[in-house]
């Protein structure tokens, strides 16, 4: 199973910004709805698409290897 490690990211993007970065200003950042990215963050083996996670990419400023991590 892959998991996403979006609240892990949005962490250390909130720390390295000095202020609290909430899922909704990352919703109207990269234009995916607020729900989805809800699931991503809280459904463990949320299936995405990988436009999402390119999107996420993106604002985070990393490489697919940094947002995905395989779980045995």
């Amino acid at each position: 199973m892959l998991r996403v490690m979006f609240k892990q990211l949005l962490d250390e993007k909130s720390f390295k910004e000095g202020r609290r970065i909430t899922v909704g200003e990352v919703s109207q950042d990269i234009g995916i709805s607020r729900a989805t990215l809800t699931r991503i963050a809280n459904q463990p083996g949320y299936n995405t698409n990988t436009d999402t996670l390119s999107a996420l990419c993106d604002y985070f400023d990393c490489e697919p290897n940094e947002l995905l991590k395989r779980v045995l």
